[in-house]
């Protein structure tokens, strides 16, 4: 009976009450941020969110190491490797710009979603981490799957469940 009711409790969560609101301390950068910076950010959080500006906070787009994979990765490698080769790649000298690799449409939440839905969302695009955004999509602050993890272990405590 502990456990249906904390998994009930967990899902009802609301985002605005588990996600990182430190705007302060987020992966953040404009979208003129040259490739250097976004390099220095990935190495330490795994994932930069890209503004339109500091000022409005408005997101544009995420990257992740998996967008800097494609452009630090040779690009004369047989199709067969990594498919057919990336213009972007750091070889090209195309891309020297966050707005130049980041990908265009992040998977956002709201701050008053529920964890429920939350965890869908995920799972469906196979993301750990959700922009949380306001109705003028300007960044708020993130969610992750660690937090949820955390969140849900610490209640297990509680309950004394684990």
């Amino acid at each position: 009976m502990r456990k249906e009711r904390l998994i009930k409790e967990f899902y009802d969560l609301k985002v605005k009450d588990l996600m990182d609101k430190r705007v302060w301390d987020l992966p953040v950068v404009d979208k003129d941020a040259e490739i250097s910076t976004i390099l220095s950010i990935v190495s330490g959080k795994n994932h930069v969110w890209v503004v339109d500006n500091k000022e409005n906070m408005r997101l544009i787009g995420v990257i992740t190491e998996h967008d800097l994979l494609s452009l630090l990765s040779p690009p004369h490698l047989p199709p067969y490797m990594f498919g057919k080769p990336d213009l972007r790649s750091l070889q090209f000298g195309i891309v020297s710009r966050a707005e130049e690799i980041m990908s265009k449409k992040p998977i956002t939440c709201k701050p008053d979603e529920r964890i429920y839905d939350v965890l869908l969302r995920m799972k469906k695009y196979r993301v750990r981490r959700l922009a949380v955004v306001d109705d003028d999509h300007r960044l708020l602050g993130e969610i992750t799957l660690h937090h949820l993890i955390c969140r849900y272990y610490r209640a297990c405590q509680y309950y004394d469940i684990v």
